[in-house]
């Protein structure tokens, strides 16, 4: 039932340990080119999942509800915390520990294909989806974790956690694949909370991107009732 998410959390994990491992021999120049090439990388990533065909009011009223939910709870702060504690008890004086960490939590978990992929998986027992996102994710965790360090690797706690309590509860939100709205208004919200990591990437700007994921479940609840009273 959760086959696709434990070859997920592996793949994150084996790739955060050969970034860290062969990361301490790339110099730090290379690096700081290397975080900016994977920033512009993941702001492609984010637009090529924002440019779906969906009303994309639908998804600005979901972002403007969703980022005040998540501002009112703080969900970034509570991520920064747990980083830091992270931080503090592997001894990591990294400065880029806590930004490695936030920023593969949200990139691994948002999207489309975690949520569709997940739902298949238990709903169907199809991990199809879940295997080839579990390759783009160990090759991103490699990236991550040679530039960011090692707090990339704790991200794989939050994707076996979230992955597998959906599909788990994967019943409750088959309506999920009913519609193909339902699934491109997860992307265009998603792809939009991407292209703020790949911002924040570039240091020009402290997006709190973890704020924004309450949005990811407002989508297909606003989109249910498009549909049904539109």
């Amino acid at each position: 039932m959760i086959t696709g998410t434990i070859v997920n959390t592996i793949a994150v994990t084996a790739g955060s340990i050969i970034g860290v491992t062969f990361g301490n021999r790339i110099k730090t120049k290379t690096k700081n080119a290397i975080v900016k090439a994977l920033g512009l990388a993941v702001l492609v990533l984010g637009m090529k999942m924002a440019f779906v065909d969906h009303n994309f009011l639908l998804g600005l009223i979901s972002l403007v509800i969703g980022t005040g939910i998540g501002e009112f709870l703080d969900i970034e702060q509570k991520l920064d915390k747990i980083g830091q504690y992270l931080q503090k008890k592997t001894g990591n004086n990294s400065g880029t520990f806590v930004l490695g960490f936030i920023s593969a939590t949200v990139l691994f978990c948002v999207g489309s294909m975690t949520i569709v992929g997940a739902i298949k998986d238990g709903l169907n027992n199809d991990p199809s989806i879940l295997y080839v996102k579990s390759l783009l994710d160990g090759i991103s965790s490699i990236i991550l974790a040679s530039t960011l360090g090692i707090g990339v690797i704790f991200s794989a706690v939050f994707v076996f956690t979230y992955q597998g309590l959906l599909s788990l509860l994967a019943s409750k939100a088959s309506f999920l694949l009913s519609e193909e709205i339902y699934v491109n208004g997860i992307s265009l919200v998603g792809g939009i909370i991407i292209l703020g990591i790949g911002l924040n990437m570039f240091e020009l700007t402290k997006i709190k991107t973890a704020n924004m994921l309450p949005a990811l479940f407002l989508i297909p609840v606003i989109d249910y009732f498009y549909l049904a009273f539109f």
